[in-house]
């Protein structure tokens, strides 16, 4: 029988890493997330593993940097302006092909901004977000139940690619309270031996792992190298569609934005609009072949964002003039209703 337990969003990522065999947690304070280090500072501990509350969100992230190195599944998180700080070193991690998850419960901003669940993180966590040529997989549930699920998913695809994974959602989200079945069963990756590890070479030829490559050519290599690792990640893309066959318009969102998309398709179609929705989960790789496949028919589309436009970029290089594309979006911690969502599409329509 199936375990069923109300638990918060933010509670649901740190017992979800539990069961994903995360042997090390390291962290630093900041709203809305605190949640998740609190229970992890008595969860870990429970359990004989590693939590260290670290001086700063460098600190946390070059920890989970020497964790990755050992072979030993390590996680972080923080909001907005704390992962802000952790780049350079997920720049380092992705440069030397270490696999850890990286929480971003986002907040608003820019800056301090307030500490309401926002959705503007988006290009920071696709594109990079530190220096370099490199791409972090990229993962956005829209449940409790999905964030407890989809954390598990993300120490597999780091440990399958070695690469940092972010798992991005918001303070609402963080904050939800949802019954989370703990049994659900969660995807299964085949995952390559860690032969790379440095655990000390006294019964073996040493290693090395490094980004730094001065050899004339050598850094020019490693990053096509990269790049041909990231186009593999396509193969596990992930992306929830409804009523997609028979719409007038469609409806692109993720996270919390996605849950109040699918009430406002509902409240559409009972009104008699023909509304569907694609959410992609997987924000990068981008599910690019789902929405080809809908402008085959679908002429209208309609972004919606927490923030001034973000994934409305993606869809519009993706669309390429096949159809029409409108974003509705509220950045700073403003939620759209879905009145304000119906009211657009039919303004649209």
């Amino acid at each position: 029988m199936a375990k069923r337990v109300l638990m918060k969003g933010n509670i649901a990522i740190g017992e979800g890493a539990i069961k994903a065999n995360c042997k090390a947690y390291f962290g630093y304070p900041i709203t809305p997330q605190n949640d998740l280090t609190a229970h992890m500072s008595k969860r870990m501990v429970e359990l004989d593993r590693v939590f260290i509350q670290s001086e700063s969100e460098i600190a946390a992230i070059n920890m989970v940097f020497g964790a990755a190195l050992t072979g030993a599944r390590a996680m972080t998180s923080s909001s907005s302006p704390g992962i802000s700080l952790k780049q350079e070193g997920i720049s380092y991690m992705a440069g030397c092909e270490l696999p850890g998850v990286i929480l971003n419960v986002q907040r608003g901003g820019p800056g301090l901004g307030n500490i309401s669940g926002a959705q503007g993180d988006y290009f920071q966590a696709t594109r990079g977000g530190g220096h370099g040529d490199y791409r972090t997989l990229v993962l956005a549930p829209d449940s409790v139940q999905e964030m407890y699920d989809l954390v598990q998913e993300a120490f597999d695809l780091a440990d399958k690619y070695r690469n940092p994974v972010v798992i991005l959602i918001d303070g609402v989200l963080g904050q939800m309270m949802e019954p989370v079945d703990l049994e659900h069963d969660v995807k299964k990756y085949k995952l390559p031996p860690k032969d790379w590890i440095l655990d000390g070479c006294k019964t073996r030829e040493p290693r090395s792992i490094q980004s730094l490559y001065m050899k004339e050519g050598a850094l020019e290599e490693h990053n096509w190298k990269l790049h041909e690792k990231y186009k593999k990640m396509k193969q596990d893309i992930k992306c929830e569609t409804q009523h997609v066959d028979d719409a007038e318009i469609v409806l692109v969102a993720f996270g919390i934005s996605a849950r109040v998309c699918k009430s406002a398709m509902q409240l559409a179609r009972k009104e008699g609009i023909k509304v569907g929705l694609i959410r992609p989960i997987t924000l990068f790789p981008f599910p690019e072949e789902e929405i080809l496949k809908a402008t085959e028919h679908v002429k209208k589309f309609l972004v919606v964002e927490m923030n001034l436009g973000q994934m409305v970029e993606d869809v519009k290089l993706i669309i390429n003039s096949k159809a029409d594309v409108h974003f509705y979006g509220r950045p700073g911690g403003g939620l759209s209703s879905q009145e304000e969502i119906v009211n657009e599409i039919s303004r649209i329509l």
